[in-house]
Parts: C-alpha cells; sequence; structure tokens
C-alpha cells in the first residue's frame, strides 16, 4: 500500500503574525516566512507549512475572513504568496 504524502511528512505550522518580521514593523509576514525556508527545510526537514490564516480579517487571529481573495496587507500582498508558493515548491515543500 502506498503512503499519502501527508502520513510520512513533517508539517509545520506557520502564525504568520508572530513567526517572522521582514520589515521591522513588528508583524510577521509574509516574506519572512519565504526568508526562513531554507532553514525550515535543510535544517528542521520541513515537507509542508501550514499557514494560518493570511486572508483579510477582522479579528486579531484571522479566522474570521472578510475576503477570501485579498491578502491582509500587514502580511504582505499577493505577490509576496506567490513568491512563497513558487520558493518552497523550489525545496520540494507544499504549502496549506
Amino acid at each position: 500500500m502506498n503512503a499519502k504524502w501527508w502520513q510520512n511528512a513533517v508539517i509545520y505550522q506557520v502564525y504568520p503574525r508572530s513567526y517572522c518580521d521582514s520589515d521591522g514593523d513588528g508583524i510577521g509576514d509574509i516574506k519572512g516566512i519565504t526568508d526562513s525556508l531554507s532553514y525550515l527545510s535543510k535544517t528542521m526537514h520541513v515537507n509542508a507549512l501550514w499557514l494560518t490564516p493570511i486572508q483579510l480579517s477582522d479579528s486579531y487571529h484571522g479566522y474570521d475572513i472578510t475576503d477570501y481573495y485579498v491578502i491582509d496587507p500587514k502580511f504582505g500582498t499577493l505577490n509576496d504568496y506567490r513568491e512563497l508558493l513558487f520558493e518552497a515548491h523550489k525545496l520540494g515543500m507544499k504549502v496549506l
């Protein structure tokens, strides 16, 4: 029987707000996550990132999403997210 990819994966959950702040504004962001992908992949052997919500939301934790198509500006832009996906996939990582 073939195992599904997640059955043997190291999945790392990231709360972007507190993870890594790339621009010094005190809030973690997508670029900060992108900047740490090599460390996560090569040192921690992470196969997939599980991001808490990064979409536009009225709540602190982000789970009350108001627009599923808009990245919350405090975390970055849609292009920042695309770059995160591109760089993660280059390292063989999935993003959930």
